[in-house]
């Protein structure tokens, strides 16, 4: 059985038929779009001041890059890893001569940054806790001085045969 109208649409003004309780509540729509047209929240974009729907800063792509332009792009980012790492072994390198601390090693690009005293266990990123290292000397730091007997290894071949 169709029910005959009681109330109006708030956004359309389509005649439909709700139930009182929901009447009393407030706002009536015939329809989810029409609810969802009423719920819109409209934002001024900050750049050209136009309205528009959204939940991103600006209107559009091209206010978006406007609002970008003048922002420098540098090696100044302290919360960077990728930069703070970079930046690091620049001064130190400057400071210590650009080779490895422990074999003279002169390969700028290969050296790595090392913390005497790990960042985890409290140390910090002064220079006096920093070292300069080739790849060997920072693996055989952190892994240790090898292991590699090669009496043992040749008394286990001459087994396998």
């Amino acid at each position: 059985m169709k029910r005959n109208p009681n109330c109006v649409c708030k956004i359309c003004g389509t005649a439909v038929y709700r139930r009182p309780n929901q009447i009393l509540v407030g706002n009536v729509y015939c329809s989810r779009q029409c609810t969802g047209v009423d719920q819109r929240v409209s934002k001024a974009c900050k750049i050209c001041g136009e309205n528009y729907i959204g939940n991103k800063a600006t209107c559009s792509r091209a206010c978006a890059n406007r609002a970008r332009a003048g922002i420098n792009y540098t090696k100044e980012n302290k919360f960077n890893n990728a930069y703070r790492g970079a930046i690091l072994k620049e001064k130190i390198a400057l400071l210590r001569g650009g080779c490895c601390e422990k074999c003279k090693q002169n390969n700028y690009a290969i050296l790595q940054i090392h913390h005497k005293i790990e960042r985890y266990k409290g140390g910090t990123d002064d220079a006096k806790n920093l070292e300069l290292l080739c790849p060997n000397c920072h693996a055989s730091h952190h892994l240790g001085v090898s292991l590699f007997n090669p009496k043992k290894s040749a008394t286990v071949v001459a087994q396998r045969k």
